[in-house]
């Protein structure tokens, strides 16, 4: 059965019609499966030859359904690898934590992924894997939103010239605020699949978090970082959040240079 969610299929969807169609367009084979190693981490499952023979949607198909079967195959390995220590975990210490907490990297960020102890072990590890795929959409589409919202503070400044090239400033941001938004989801939706399908445990280490955690969304924490916490603590030490004062990219930057902050600490 179909154990990928509906959401993350039609992301892998998405995805894969956009590549096809892209690079089937330019006449690009080279290029094509590049992208497919790149975001989905698969060799091209056709030829050179097939690729210019068969059409976009047969491609689409074709190497969507490659893709979701090497992802699905990465999960399961996931979970058989990580059951062990859960199984270890939920039958010495059931009593004292309700959560586990693994980290997980594609080599350039990490995400620690918080997940239900009962669940995971009653599920043989698919838990797991399902809490993994809900942080890491959660996590990209946080930080994507946020730079948009910056982005349209950019837009909102230059869309003002419009009035000297004699153009109406209204109907121009309409425009670009809409390229810009789906430029987002493209982007968004390639992120989600390229870090999922990369995901690896640091050390195959888990986690033990001490009860009650309910609020997991909280304790999910991204990082640029490569250098991961070592797991099997018996606690999860949270950072205090701090609050960041917001400075608008075109405002003085705070550090006293006289620049603007997108061109100094802001870029």
């Amino acid at each position: 059965g179909e154990r990928i969610g509906v959401d993350l299929a039609n992301t892998f969807y998405d995805n894969t019609e956009n590549i096809v169609n892209e690079f089937h367009e330019a006449k690009d084979f080279s290029g094509f499966s590049f992208e497919l190693l790149r975001i989905f981490t698969i060799e091209s499952p056709v030829s050179e030859e097939e690729f210019f023979k068969l059409t976009p949607a047969e491609l689409t198909e074709k190497i969507y359904h490659q893709a979701l079967a090497a992802y699905k195959s990465k999960s399961e390995n996931i979970a058989q690898t990580t059951l062990p220590v859960i199984k270890n975990v939920f039958e010495t210490s059931a009593q004292s934590f309700e959560n586990i907490v693994t980290p997980f990297t594609d080599g350039l960020r990490s995400i620690q992924v918080v997940a239900n102890l009962k669940k995971a072990y009653e599920s043989q590890g698919k838990e797991l894997v399902n809490a993994l795929e809900k942080n890491v959409i959660l996590a990209m589409i946080d930080d994507a939103w946020k730079e948009h919202l910056r982005e349209m503070d950019d837009l909102k400044q230059s869309v003002q010239n419009a009035v000297y090239e004699q153009k109406d400033p209204l109907l121009v941001y309409k425009f670009e605020s809409f390229e810009l938004f789906k430029q987002m989801l493209g982007k968004t939706n390639k992120e989600i699949v390229s870090f999922i399908t990369k995901a690896t445990l640091p050390n195959e280490s888990v986690q033990q978090a001490r009860a009650p955690q309910r609020r997991e969304r909280e304790q999910v924490q991204t990082s640029r970082s490569e250098n991961i916490a070592a797991a099997g603590e018996r606690e999860v030490i949270k950072t205090p959040v701090k609050a960041e004062v917001k400075v608008g990219r075109n405002d003085p930057c705070p550090c006293g240079s006289g620049k603007k902050y997108k061109n100094c600490h802001g870029q």
